[in-house]
């Protein structure tokens, strides 16, 4: 069963793509070069968030505007030469998703924490481009989930209501941020249970009619 009035919001990295390796990388090696050794358990603490955010985390609330702009462009050119010479796959069962949606009439875009120029080259990599219809990235928005701005932006730019949408997302804040959004979530991964409206461990573990019914439920508190 599909529903062609229906919308797929999805989040990228660890979702679509496990990429958080490329990512530790290259904000370690950003860090070092500023005489700032970096953690891996402070880089999971941030992961997924936006980078002033992350940012003002690690070196404190009052860091330079500048500073923040210049550190975060310097990890993400990094990241974007990490990714294109080491390359990139989809997680189990994302492409087949993405592509079915697509052929059963779902409208799709990808709704994500990262700049633009990243969701580019990792929708490149992937070759998944031509199947969404719009992409919202950090640009987009003025604040990061667990705030549903970047949810809600993405249901605009599809003229789509927010309770036809189903976001699927791989961390709680992201799940928290679909929930304020009034969206069901499907929440893939992780080493814990997240609290979505349905939780799976891969997306290849999907039901085949997952989106469908989660729609035919009545709308999310």
């Amino acid at each position: 069963m599909s529903d062609r009035n229906g919308a797929v919001l999805w989040d990228l990295d660890g979702t679509l793509v496990d990429s958080a390796e490329y990512h530790w990388r290259s904000w370690r090696d950003t860090m070092a070069a500023e005489g700032l050794p970096l953690t891996y358990e402070q880089f999971l603490d941030g992961f997924g968030q936006r980078n002033d955010r992350i940012l003002r985390a690690w070196l404190g609330e009052d860091i330079d505007p500048d500073r923040i702009r210049r550190l975060a462009d310097a990890k993400e050119r990094e990241y974007r030469r990490l990714a294109r010479e080491g390359g990139l796959r989809p997680l189990p069962g994302a492409a087949e998703w993405v592509v079915r949606l697509r052929d059963q009439g779902w409208r799709q875009a990808i709704a994500s924490s990262a700049p633009r120029a990243n969701v580019e080259v990792m929708l490149g990599a992937l070759r998944l481009g031509v199947a969404f219809d719009a992409m919202v990235s950090a640009e987009d928005v003025t604040a990061g989930k667990p705030d549903p701005q970047v949810f809600l932006a993405a249901a605009r730019k599809l003229s789509t209501d927010p309770a036809r949408c189903v976001v699927v997302e791989d961390a709680a804040a992201g799940v928290e941020a679909a929930r304020r959004a009034g969206m069901r979530c499907i929440g893939v991964g992780g080493a814990a249970p997240l609290d979505a409206d349905l939780f799976v461990r891969s997306l290849a573990d999907l039901p085949p009619d997952a989106f469908s019914a989660l729609l035919s439920r009545s709308t999310p508190g």
